[in-house]
């Protein structure tokens, strides 16, 4: 491994601005006093022989020569210690190596980094000393675990939310002739807490279709491997997938009632693709159904043929339509993807 080229592209670049800025130690210094970085040259033993100005700020350093020659890894307690010893073998090596861990401060102040070793070859192309840049990134940090905790809190609220209007409801809805309409509300409910699991996974940031697929048709899942699931990996956002779970348990529930979940030998086939052969890309999602008992257009649209088709266009921002063809119905979202915010993994 040589660095040569990189750095004769680092002084291309450098003449490019200045010609004066070429192998000016100014440059140098003031880029390594304005650094936030911590930077530190080890020798091939990790032990500790430089720090920038920056990093010294930064690691409330105000005597380097009380540091130098100490053993850089003993800075890590506990798994830090392991990975810093690791990464400085890797780099001895010829190898970059990466790793985030607690680490105190030359006043005693805690403080979580990120870290990169990486190997400084000499002029043979050998390893002859070690950079390591760390990074302090304990607001980040912190700011993410009161996000998930928020999170976290929020998801236990809306569950005892949702356990309460379901047992509100089962007090109300009481008697055989309400059985039905009581027994539909709990489940789109209990699909609605389950989709608030997969996004409270990923903070509420995104959740990946197969999964969000998967937690609505848990239920009526039945051990045969009737429902065949395809497409590529995908990520949706909150309302979107909100709307997809809700959509894919209603046409679950309707096929097991009226559809070919209520023979036993149907089975549903649920694919979803992207299209790039228009000119703008289509984001398309399929369920078909097969080998069920004839199908015919309902006489009446009900609440679940609603929710199906009102909530899929209207957070999906796309076109939805329900073929009801006597081999099985067929439901096809098509939405452009410039109105969805759909992302490749």
């Amino acid at each position: 491994m040589n660095t040569i080229p990189d750095v004769a592209a680092l002084n291309a670049e450098l003449r490019a601005a200045g010609s004066h800025l070429v192998g000016n130690d100014e440059v140098l210094r003031s880029v390594l006093a304005g650094c936030g970085d911590c930077i530190k040259i080890l020798d091939l033993d990790g032990r500790l022989q430089f720090m920038s100005e920056g990093g010294k700020r930064v690691m409330e350093v105000t005597d380097f020569l009380l540091l130098k020659g100490c053993p850089w890894p003993d800075f890590w307690q506990g798994q830090g210690n392991v990975e810093a010893q690791a990464a400085v073998a890797a780099a001895r090596e010829g190898r970059k190596a990466q790793f985030s861990g607690f680490a105190k401060t030359a006043k005693g102040n805690e403080r979580y980094w990120d870290v990169e070793v990486s190997p400084i070859f000499g002029p043979d192309g050998k390893p002859s000393q070690l950079l390591s840049i760390s990074r302090d990134v304990t607001q980040q940090r912190d700011l993410q675990s009161r996000q998930e905790w928020l999170t976290g809190e929020l998801s236990h609220r809306v569950k005892n939310t949702i356990s309460m209007v379901i047992a509100i409801a089962n007090q109300t809805l009481r008697g055989e002739g309400l059985l039905g309409p009581r027994d539909a509300f709990t489940s789109r409910l209990m699909t609605l807490s389950r989709a608030h699991d997969v996004l409270t996974r990923s903070s509420w940031t995104a959740a990946a279709i197969e999964v969000v697929v998967d937690a609505a048709l848990a239920p009526h899942r039945t051990g045969q491997d009737r429902f065949k699931v395809s497409g590529p990996a995908l990520t949706l956002e909150p309302k979107p997938a909100l709307a997809l779970a809700l959509a894919v348990n209603e046409l679950a529930t309707n096929a097991a009632k009226y559809g070919s979940m209520s023979d036993p030998n149907g089975s549903v086939a649920i694919n979803w693709q992207i299209d790039t052969a228009s000119e703008l890309p289509t984001f398309i999602f399929t369920w078909q159904e097969f080998d069920g008992p004839p199908v015919s257009p309902p006489t009446r649209e009900g609440f679940g043929t609603r929710l199906i088709v009102r909530l899929l266009a209207n957070d999906f921002r796309g076109d939805v339509s329900l073929d009801y063809r006597p081999a099985g119905l067929i439901c096809r979202l098509t939405t452009r993807l410039k109105d969805l915010e759909v992302h490749p993994l």
